[in-house]
C-alpha cells in the first residue's frame, strides 16, 4: 500500500519531537539522579535513621534533606574554584533556558505580558540571542583580561546566561530565519538539551577523577611516607 504524502511529514515531525523528549530526559534526569544519589548517601552516612529503622519516614527525610543542604553548601564553599565555576555555568544556563522558554511561550502571540515584552527597534525585532552572545563575550573576555581566578566563579554565571540566551535561538542562526516555533526550531531545543547534558557530564566526570585522586594518590604518598624511613635507615645502616 502506497501511503500519503502527508503522512511523511506527520512521521518526520513525530521522530523529531521523540528525540528532543529523549535528550530532555537525558538532560533532566542526570541531574535527578545527581540530586536523588546524594541523597541517598547522605541519609544512609548521616544522622538522619533509615526509613527501616525511623518512627516517622518523613521526618527523617526533612532531616537527611537539611543535611544534604548543608552538605552542599559546604562542598560549594570548599571545592576547587574550577568545580565550583562549573557548577554556577549549569546552574545558570538551567535555570535562564528554563525561565527564557516559558515567557516566550507566555509572550506568544501576545507580545507584552505585564512590564515584558518583544524589544523592537523601528521595524526591527531583536531576538534575545543578540544580548547573549554581548552577555557571554562580555563575561569570557573579562575572564580572560582579569587572569583572577577568583573571579571565574562570578564570570561563570553571566556567561551561562549569555550562552543559553545564545543557544536557544541557534537554530534562527543557522536558518537565518525566524523559526522559532516552527519544527526547525525544535533544533534549538536539541542543542540546548545537548549542551546541558555535556556540561552535566563534565560535572559527574571530574567529581568521579577528583574522588578518584584522593584515594590513590594519598595511598599513594602513604605508602612513599613509609619507605622513606626504611630507605633512611638502610642508608644510616650503610654508612656505619
Amino acid at each position: 500500500m502506497r501511503r500519503s504524502p502527508w503522512s511523511r511529514p506527520r512521521a518526520a515531525r513525530l521522530r523529531l519531537e521523540r528525540r528532543t523528549l529523549a535528550l530532555g530526559v537525558v538532560a533532566l534526569g542526570g541531574t535527578a539522579a545527581v540530586v536523588v544519589g546524594e541523597l541517598a548517601r547522605v541519609w544512609r552516612r548521616g544522622s538522619a535513621p533509615l526509613p527501616a529503622e525511623a518512627d516517622d519516614v518523613i521526618d527523617a527525610a526533612e532531616e537527611a534533606a537539611r543535611q544534604t543542604v548543608e552538605v552542599a553548601v559546604a562542598g560549594y564553599r570548599e571545592g576547587p574554584r574550577g568545580e565550583t565555576a562549573l557548577l554556577n555555568l549549569v546552574a545558570s544556563f538551567t535555570i535562564t533556558f528554563g525561565l527564557v522558554r516559558a515567557l516566550t511561550y507566555a509572550l506568544r502571540g501576545r507580545g507584552r505580558l505585564g512590564p515584558m515584552g518583544d524589544v523592537v527597534l523601528g521595524k526591527r525585532h531583536i531576538h534575545h540571542f543578540v544580548p547573549g552572545i554581548v552577555i557571554a563575550l562580555v563575561a569570557g573576555g573579562s575572564s580572560i583580561l582579569s587572569r583572577d581566578q577568583r573571579l571565574d566563579a562570578w564570570l561563570a554565571i553571566p556567561f551561562g546566561v549569555g550562552s543559553a540566551l545564545t543557544l536557544d535561538e541557534s537554530a534562527l542562526l543557522l536558518e537565518l530565519d525566524d523559526v522559532y516555533w516552527t519544527e526547525q526550531g525544535l533544533l534549538s531545543v536539541q542543542i540546548t538539551l545537548t549542551t546541558l547534558a555535556l556540561l552535566s557530564s563534565v560535572g559527574l566526570a571530574l567529581r568521579l577523577l577528583r574522588r578518584g585522586e584522593r584515594r590513590v594518590l594519598e595511598v599513594s604518598a602513604g605508602a612513599e611516607g613509609q619507605d622513606e624511613p626504611e630507605r633512611a635507615g638502610g642508608l644510616d645502616r650503610t654508612a656505619t
